[in-house]
């Protein structure tokens, strides 16, 4: 099979087309017929060296697909072959063939194509798992979202008002911020022209954020901090401009905060399959009636994907970024 490995590590031209073996799928795998892989912030980290795959996952990047089934492991009766999926993988998306966990698979919702599919998982999963079973945002709630037009910003803004959520979000410029209340953002905030901790203390009066969803790190963890309200949840789930940082801990006792974050790739196939139940039984009936939906930017072909690395790293794009296959 054709698939685009990593050379060495570095920058985008170490992602090099090659001829690689067909995997097999195990007892509990699928073998997936790829039509589409997302490309993700963890690709971008595992090509540069500092984000390896598990043991025992594949050296190829990848962790979002679409296809169809072509074989079945011998312990698998929930997917037959033919079946139109989309899956969450742990590694080995970039490639036309792709062997997944069954547990991690999803069916590609009625009335959206494969590249739509191929955008959904990794951020869904990683939004759901966060926001509603970590952070355990409710209705009636506010929901801070940094990054709102990126990949999973734009599926956390749609999971927070699915879920009844007051939701805000900030972005780096007014055509982002247009996107981020497309999707359904009460107030998007211009973090260039505006204080995000003001507009959000102002809005709520003076109550701050329940939950705030963050991948910037550094100088936004104290801010992120006073933004939150009694009781809030602040969920890490990067750290693009640093992961050390120094913090006034007083207000985290004054408010009864908590602090938490994830990773989603080291998890079990057994949690992965759980938030795949969720998504099934909460969200894929919300995508079905089009009331949500992945915002894609850009496809590229998948030899290609070394220009779909140099267009994330350049954060001009606005939603997901998908490779055709």
């Amino acid at each position: 099979m054709v698939a685009v490995e990593i050379s060495q590590p570095g920058p985008p031209d170490v992602l090099k087309p090659v001829q690689r073996p067909c995997p097999s799928p195990g007892p509990d795998d699928v073998l997936v017929h790829v039509a589409a892989a997302g490309v993700n912030g963890p690709d971008i980290k595992q090509r540069e060296g500092s984000y390896p795959p598990p043991p025992g996952a594949t050296d190829l990047p990848g962790l979002e697909i679409a296809g169809n089934v072509i074989a079945c492991g011998r312990n698998v009766d929930s997917w037959k072959i033919g079946d139109a999926v989309c899956a969450l993988t742990n590694g080995g998306g970039y490639a036309e063939y792709c062997s997944v966990p069954a547990g991690q698979c999803l069916p590609l919702p009625q009335g959206l194509s494969t590249v739509e599919g191929a955008a959904l998982p990794e951020a869904f999963f990683t939004v759901w798992n966060n926001v509603i079973m970590r952070a355990g945002l409710a209705e009636g709630e506010t929901l801070l979202v940094h990054g709102g037009a990126g990949g999973i910003g734009s599926a956390a803004i749609q999971i927070g008002k699915a879920v009844g959520a007051q939701v805000f979000a900030t972005a780096s410029s007014a055509e982002k911020c247009d996107a981020c209340r497309r999707l359904g953002a009460d107030r998007a905030i211009d973090y260039r022209a505006e204080d995000f901790v003001d507009v959000v203390r102002k809005a709520t009066p003076n109550k701050g954020a329940d939950v705030i969803l963050d991948m910037v790190g550094g100088d936004y963890v104290e801010r992120n901090i006073k933004a939150l309200a009694v009781d809030g949840r602040l969920v890490q789930i990067a750290f693009n401009t640093g992961a050390k940082v120094e913090v006034n801990l007083m207000p985290v006792m004054l408010k009864r905060l908590t602090i938490t974050g994830s990773t989603l790739r080291p998890r079990t196939a057994e949690f992965k399959a759980e938030v795949a139940r969720q998504l099934r039984e909460r969200i894929w009936p919300l995508i079905e009636a089009g009331r949500i939906r992945p915002l894609i930017h850009a496809t590229f072909p998948l030899a290609e994907a070394k220009e779909a690395h140099r267009l994330m790293e350049s954060r001009a794009h606005m939603g997901k970024i998908v490779l055709t296959v």
